[in-house]
């Protein structure tokens, strides 16, 4: 039988589940509160989302929140088209935790 490669701390999966940082008004008075919100796959869990976060930026997280909005429908050069829909996350972190959106990954 062939040799499992070693898994490493990060896996590509979780750069697929967190696509960046989501930042709104709404966003920054949620940070007061020890939380980041974050833009994530549609497809994506709130077990995955976790493990992602903490991959990726070495923290402890205590809870996930999901949101799903809905696309809104526009009209360009009298045309109507509808934007794709976005999953959010709100993602709790441990007290003493922290994560700096501005900084990259």
């Amino acid at each position: 039988m062939a040799k499992k490669p070693a898994k490493t701390a990060v896996d590509n999966r979780h750069y697929d589940v967190v696509l960046g940082p989501h930042i709104t008004e709404k966003a920054t008075l949620v940070s007061e509160a020890n939380a980041v919100v974050f833009k994530v796959a549609n497809d994506a869990t709130k077990p995955e989302i976790k493990a992602a976060v903490e991959a990726l930026f070495n923290v402890s997280v205590t809870g996930v929140n999901t949101i799903v909005q809905k696309g809104k429908t526009k009209k360009w050069r009298g045309s109507p088209y509808r934007r794709s829909d976005m999953k959010k996350a709100i993602v709790t972190l441990k007290d003493g935790d922290m994560i700096d959106v501005t900084t990259g990954i």
